[in-house]
């Protein structure tokens, strides 16, 4: 695994959902915020987005791709004025038109557990927004045609295919982001060669015994210049972020399996299921058990 899908799937719960607006004339709608990540793809027409925590506000043309990484709260609208007019999302109905023009769009929700966002997606901005642009992010383009076809044609296979183009949507915008990025560490990280050999040397195999010495060979540097980099770009010591990522690791299959304590601390690379209770306590506040118990129930 890589570090951005190994970023993507701890947090990543369930599966997508999506809906289709069609509109026109004069409409305002508000989405309230949300535990997870919004997305908007303007199939026509254009619309604005504003923000509800005072950003400006946004104009969405065809082809546009907007992404709402934490879940935060927006109107969508023919024009960015007066958004106390705006109705909730779910209460929304096709308004009866005054001769304007139509605007349709896919609108969508990402469930995430934020309990355990990896660095990389904790530090997207608010709105993502990537405009319709001739020859730029090939990838995301043929995903949103893609999108538009299944919509319009509903063939056989469609409720495998909807939600698996949705999946590629996501991956295909945080990677647009991160070629576009003009602040963020994250960015700069996976640009290094140094610090992301070390990365992904660390995501490929977890579980092995790591030590700063074998890290360092692996990216093909002195010990003391990976943790000079590693700690300067991620913020983290290598081994610290080794820790931090076993037990992300760990709390991910205690969410999404019933898997046996002593296959997930073999997994997450702890030499028994009290070696991974000790330090999951330590981080968590609970036992892998009581966890697993939580998170089953909310």
């Amino acid at each position: 695994m890589d570090v951005v899908s190994d970023a993507i799937s701890a947090v990543r719960t369930g599966r997508p959902s999506s809906n289709r607006l069609r509109v026109s004339g004069s409409w305002c709608t508000r989405l309230a915020p949300y535990e997870g990540a919004g997305f908007h793809v303007v199939l026509a027409g254009s619309c604005w987005l504003v923000p509800d925590k005072g950003g400006e506000p946004v104009t969405l043309g065809a082809g546009d791709v907007v992404l709402l990484p934490h879940g935060a709260g927006h109107v969508l609208a023919d024009s960015p004025g007066d958004t106390g007019r705006a109705v909730p999302f779910e209460e929304m109905r096709r308004p009866a038109g005054d001769g304007g023009p139509e605007v349709e769009l896919l609108c969508g929700k990402y469930r995430l557990d934020r309990s355990r966002t990896h660095p990389l997606m904790a530090e997207l901005p608010d709105v993502v927004h990537l405009p319709n642009r001739v020859g730029r992010h090939p990838e995301l383009r043929s995903a949103v045609d893609l999108l538009a076809q299944e919509l319009d044609e509903r063939r056989p296979g469609a409720c495998l295919a909807l939600p698996s183009l949705l999946d590629l949507l996501l991956i295909y915008l945080v990677r647009a982001w991160m070629s576009e990025a003009e602040t963020g560490s994250w960015p700069s990280v996976l640009n290094d060669p140094v610090t992301t050999a070390a990365l992904r040397a660390l995501h490929s195999d977890p579980a092995a015994p790591w030590t700063n010495d074998r890290l360092a060979a692996a990216a093909g540097v002195s010990r003391a210049t990976l943790a000079r980099r590693f700690t300067a770009l991620v913020g983290r010591a290598p081994m610290a972020y080794l820790t931090w990522w076993r037990l992300t690791l760990a709390a991910t299959r205690l969410r999404d399996t019933d898997a046996p304590l002593a296959t997930v601390a073999r997994e997450a690379g702890y030499g028994s299921p009290y070696a991974l209770s000790h330090a999951f306590s330590r981080e968590f506040g609970m036992t892998p058990g009581r966890y697993r118990g939580d998170v089953r129930t909310q």
